[in-house]
């Protein structure tokens, strides 16, 4: 099938290429786009009490803030606050409000938000709004109401603007370089690489080129579908498909270079080396990108929206890549014919591949050995995945100099530590009457014992009267894992204990929110791991035609997942005493790691199924496969890891987590997993490992003996 499609790329380019670019222009220009949602807690099922909470807020309370910001406000001395200067705090709130900022609701003080040792007093800015243009406005008004302040205070007071937006405001140019960063470096590296590798510009920016279309394109597709399946996705979703298509792009564009540079060394014309080429490596582009988006669809079963609409986007967006792959690639490539390699000649000499080579004698002549000690550096590093914890603490995770992460710590140190952040209870009564005032104050009393619970605000009833909002303040960080499961565990069921009679409770809040996070992920992993381990089973079988090959091949590629995981715990909880990693960090190992890390094996797997066809004996042919295949999973997956590690000179600890443990899960997919412990272990269990799909062959006549050929210093790519 793929020397068919083959032939018909390479007869017929200049239609081919025609074909993709008019395809490529209606789906770009007539397509819509995606929408998409910042609010985590809006991608959680409707089930959930967090959830529940929220709607009844925002039908019992319709003027309640969507954002709150915090103006923290000292005296220029450190001393204590006065009379006077309450009362100036108190003018600069109404002088505030009278300049009418967008998005801003007004500014609140008073008496009640003096700090108990009279050293700080706060100004609430409530503020409407989640889409993205008002969240724009947001910003602009915190970055405005900066400058006002020292004006309206006058002399002998400070002020900082603390809160949500401020920090956003104040994280984004961090958010900004970091992604310039991750972007700059993807460039560079593929085209330092390649160019590397082939010593030519043509082929080091054509995949640039290529994959930036393509990406556009299945942008268009991604806006269709959530269109047709009714899914939102969100603010990181955009990064993470520029990650996945630059790097499943270079892994197919090497795998096409690569074999179409061993068919011209071997003596064919451009024509019938590409055809060649694509024959041995259509399978493989074809398989590895049916198992990646197999792998991402998965993640439609997973109840957190966020990972739902991951699932359909990425999934689209892989397969663009591998009909990319299969066509515009093979098009171009086949009219450039050897220019592509211009203006090097290293093209036409067979390398001594010194290392690939000797590297395929160790793992031929001694796979027990290779398997064993590849097998048990993986297994160590899985240990440590039993220690891992989730982090929700965002905050913690940006630069401590910043105004709002100072402005945090002044409020933190005379607070409750949960102020920012209360526990929202939210009182509804069931027989349609207002909640009696001695009923709320009763509760309010009797919230006090609760659980981790260190402050009850005052009772806030809906005009109504029907519905009561009592805010918990949490004694430690709300957002801490601890308080996460406090919340979880503790407080929320021992709440429900002390519902006054008469009205049905629900517990809500960014902690709780956070807490049916954790429920949700947790349910989402348990269900998306042992499925997409059988559809990668599934087709690994029909590509290898085994029915023995999947069973090492699939727990190898859930080890490397749980020793990536092992990894960063180790790192990160360990070395560093960070509380954590962030949330997601399962799922998007998930989908690098095991989806993507899913790429070197097929490639290497296909590679040792083909030798052992022409009649090798096992370890010859692990050997052969490791020698020829070793260079190109290698250059692939240093250009992923990369990009990836690149992420560590970010100045948002969470991205550091992201690119270290990704960057780790895909050295130990292409340079552990698939270089040696996938071989040796096929080379241990022999031509079995093929059974039922094909007989072994003896070596046709005038060919080298395997062993003499394997430790030979020839490469064939």
């Amino acid at each position: 099938m793929f020397a068919r499609l083959a032939r018909v790329v390479v007869k017929h380019p200049w239609l081919t290429l025609l074909t993709w670019a008019v395809a490529w222009v209606a789906i770009v220009f007539l397509s819509p786009t995606l929408k998409t949602e910042s609010d985590q807690g809006e991608f959680l099922p409707s089930s959930y009490e967090a959830v529940q909470a929220a709607e009844l807020a925002k039908k019992a309370f319709p003027q309640q803030a969507d954002a709150t910001t915090l103006i923290v406000v000292k005296r220029s001395d450190g001393g204590q606050l006065t009379a006077a200067d309450s009362a100036k705090i108190s003018q600069a709130a109404q002088a505030l409000t009278a300049k009418k900022y967008p998005t801003v609701q007004g500014f609140l003080t008073g008496p009640q938000t003096m700090a108990p040792k009279r050293d700080l007093q706060l100004i609430t800015v409530p503020m409407k709004g989640m889409s993205p243009e008002e969240q724009t406005k947001q910003s602009e008004a915190v970055k405005d109401i900066r400058k006002d302040l020292p004006g309206v205070l006058g002399s002998g007071l400070t002020a900082k603007v603390g809160g949500d937006v401020a920090t956003f405001t104040d994280n984004e140019d961090s958010f900004q370089t970091s992604l310039v960063l991750v972007s700059v470096g993807t460039f560079v590296l593929i085209i330092g690489l390649i160019l590397l590798i082939f010593r030519a510009p043509i082929a080091a920016v054509l995949p640039i080129i290529v994959i930036m279309l393509t990406e556009a394109m299945a942008n268009g597709l991604i806006g269709a579908a959530s269109r047709l399946l009714d899914f939102t996705g969100d603010d990181s979703l955009q990064i993470i498909m520029t990650i996945v298509l630059f790097g499943i792009g270079a892994d197919y564009y090497l795998f096409v270079l690569f074999r179409y540079r061993e068919r011209l060394r071997a003596g064919d014309d451009k024509k019938t080396a590409m055809v060649v080429a694509m024959e041995r490596v259509g399978e493989v582009i074809a398989s590895a990108a049916a198992a990646i988006a197999v792998t991402f669809l998965v993640l439609m079963l997973a109840s957190f929206g966020i990972f739902a609409a991951w699932g359909p986007s990425l999934a689209i967006g892989v397969l663009v890549m591998g009909i990319t792959s299969l066509t515009v690639f093979p098009a171009i490539v086949s009219l450039l014919g050897p220019a592509v390699f211009w203006p090097s000649k290293s093209w036409k000499r067979q390398p001594r591949a010194r290392v690939s080579a000797g590297l395929g004698r160790l793992v031929g002549r001694r796979p027990a050995l290779v398997a064993l000690v590849s097998g048990a550096l993986l297994a160590a590093l899985a240990v440590g995945a039993v220690g891992f914890k989730s982090d929700y603490d965002f905050q913690a995770s940006f630069p401590d100099n910043t105004e709002s992460a100072r402005a945090m710590k002044e409020m933190q140190s005379a607070f409750p530590a949960g102020l920012t952040k209360p526990v929202q209870v939210y009182l509804q009564s069931e027989n349609g009457q207002p909640i009696p005032k001695q009923t709320i104050e009763s509760f309010r009393q009797q919230a006090r014992s609760l659980p981790g619970v260190g402050g009850v605000q005052p009772a806030q009833p809906s005009p109504d009267g029907k519905v009561v909002q009592v805010d918990l303040l949490l004694k430690q960080n709300p957002v801490s894992n601890d308080s996460i499961n406090l919340v979880k565990d503790e407080l929320r069921p021992a709440a429900h204990k002390i519902t006054p009679e008469g009205t049905r409770m629900l517990v809500g809040g960014e902690t709780a929110i956070y807490g049916d996070i954790n429920k949700v992920v947790n349910r989402d992993l348990s269900v998306i791991l042992p499925v997409a381990g059988v559809l990668i089973a599934l087709i690994l079988l029909l590509l290898l035609r085994s029915v023995v090959a999947p069973l090492y091949l699939v727990p190898a590629v859930l080890l490397g997942f749980a020793a990536t995981m092992g990894a960063a715990v180790y790192v990160f909880q360990g070395l560093l005493g960070q509380a954590g990693e962030i949330f997601h960090l399962p799922i998007m190992l998930y989908l690098f790691v095991l989806a993507i890390g899913t790429d070197y094996n097929i490639l290497m797997t296909a590679r040792l199924r083909e030798e052992a066809k022409e009649g090798r004996d096992p370890r010859g042919a692990a050997a052969l496969a490791v020698q020829h295949g070793g260079p190109t999973v290698a250059a692939a997956g240093l250009i992923l890891a990369g990009t990836f590690s690149v992420m560590l000179v970010a100045e948002v600890s969470m991205l550091q987590q992201m690119g270290f443990s990704i960057a780790m899960g895909i050295a130990l997919s292409a340079f552990v997993m698939s270089v040696f412990l996938v071989p040796g272990v096929t080379a241990l269990i022999g031509h079995r490992a093929w059974w039922p799909g094909y007989r072994a062959r003896p070596v046709p006549a005038g060919k080298a003996d395997p062993e003499e050929e394997f430790a030979g210093s020839g490469a064939r790519a």
